[in-house]
């Protein structure tokens, strides 16, 4: 990756911008706190900033420019795109009830009681579940990782989010639906499996494996030869080790040799699955300001592109009203969401720089990106250390990225 024009040129203040790489590495790698970092900011075509440091493997390897990282849940954006593409076809709509594309969900009920050893309760839900739902989160599923219901806990006790287990994308969906509902859909906001369902639709509607639908629509019209679900031999080189966090120092937990991403998931996570590199995320993200297109490429049109980034909580509420997400990759106060991303709807609540309409996403492995159409501005973080809510470095770089805008 290489800066394309003078920042000067670009609207930052260079003393400003350059100050960041510096505060980066004293704070994160030279205290051991993180063992490696990509950074890249943008602003409308051209690269002001780019900038890394640390090690991509435990062995000393080097981060390089094009360092493959595990994106996370940076790939549900990814799948929302999908999603809309076909909205645009005609194919599904935003307020189809999911049953109609996913049976197994005809007769899904809302939790009551029981769990563990007693058997599910349940009740009817109050409205059914809407394609609308899984895109902004208030579907009423969850994550086996919240450790916060029985209905979490069943996720975890059945296995049902383990990629290379026994389910595929179908048998994954019927698994989903054989457990509660931990909420009625459209009554709260809980961080969930909801894009992997997604990713199901888009599966079941276009009839193609979901990797042959991102890799024939999205990926290769946008020139992201280095995401993949899979990491192809030759290039396992340039993948790089995970860590997760620990008092004393990262614990390295994922050795990239001999990583799962380098087999084939039986399970295809649009909630989570993809690795990717700088360079292509950004080019995901110039599409999205681009309100649809790179180049002379269109994903999706420039109308879906503003409905996807409203805010679709009901009732125009923010996090904090909706949430019942114990881990989340957003702030809550003045924080929206869209189809696909977290939306910046006060900036005042927030108490971060930013832009009324900016909107984002990270992944669980410290991963970030943000666009904000206002001040033609992208940011792409990459590192790989989990959980992603050890340290502040998202509202860090948000905060040193607008303070050096002029």
């Amino acid at each position: 990756m290489e800066i394309t024009a003078d920042p000067d040129a670009l609207g930052f203040v260079p003393e400003r911008l350059s100050y960041i790489p510096g505060y980066l590495k004293d704070k994160y790698i030279k205290s051991g706190k993180l063992k490696n970092f990509q950074l890249t900011i943008g602003r409308g075509d051209d690269v002001a900033l780019f900038a890394q440091a640390g090690v991509a493997r435990d062995d000393g390897t080097p981060i390089a420019a094009d360092t493959l990282y595990r994106i996370a849940s940076m790939t549900k954006p990814i799948t929302s795109i999908a999603f809309m593409q076909l909205v645009e076809r005609g194919l599904v709509a935003l307020d189809d009830p999911v049953h109609r594309f996913l049976p197994e969900f005809s007769d899904v009920g809302v939790y009551k009681g029981g769990g563990g050893a007693v058997p599910f309760l349940t009740r009817a839900p109050d409205a059914s579940m809407r394609m609308i739902d899984l895109m902004r989160h208030t579907s009423g599923l969850t994550y086996g990782f919240q450790n916060r219901s029985n209905i979490d806990l069943a996720y975890r006790e059945q296995k049902i989010e383990n990629w290379h287990g026994s389910h595929d994308l179908d048998s994954y969906v019927a698994a989903l639906a054989a457990l509660p509902l931990e909420f009625s859909p459209g009554e709260a906001w809980n961080y969930s499996v909801s894009t992997d369902v997604v990713g199901a639709v888009v599966q079941r509607v276009s009839g193609q494996k979901l990797d042959a639908y991102f890799a024939e629509h999205i990926l290769r019209p946008l020139g992201m030869k280095d995401t993949f679900f899979t990491v192809p031999k030759k290039k396992l080189d340039r993948f790089g080790d995970c860590w997760t966090w620990n008092p004393k120092a990262p614990v390295l937990t994922d050795r990239a040799e001999n990583s799962l991403w380098g087999k084939k998931p039986k399970l295809l996570s649009g909630g989570g699955g993809l690795v990717s590199t700088s360079a292509d995320y950004l080019r995901f993200c110039r599409m999205l300001l681009g309100r649809g297109t790179l180049g002379d490429v269109r994903i999706v049109g420039r109308k879906t592109i503003e409905l996807m980034t409203r805010n679709h909580l009901p009732g125009g509420g923010d996090l904090t009203k909706h949430s019942r997400a114990l881990f989340s990759e957003a702030q809550n106060a003045g924080t929206g969401f869209g189809l696909g991303f977290a939306i910046t709807d006060d900036v005042a609540k927030t108490m971060i720089p930013g832009s009324q309409g900016e909107y984002y996403w990270g992944g669980m492995y410290s991963t970030a990106f943000f666009v904000d159409p206002a001040e033609d501005l992208t940011m792409v973080f990459m590192s790989q250390l989990q959980p992603s809510n050890i340290y502040p470095i998202r509202r860090e770089l948000k905060t040193l990225i607008y303070s050096a805008l002029r």
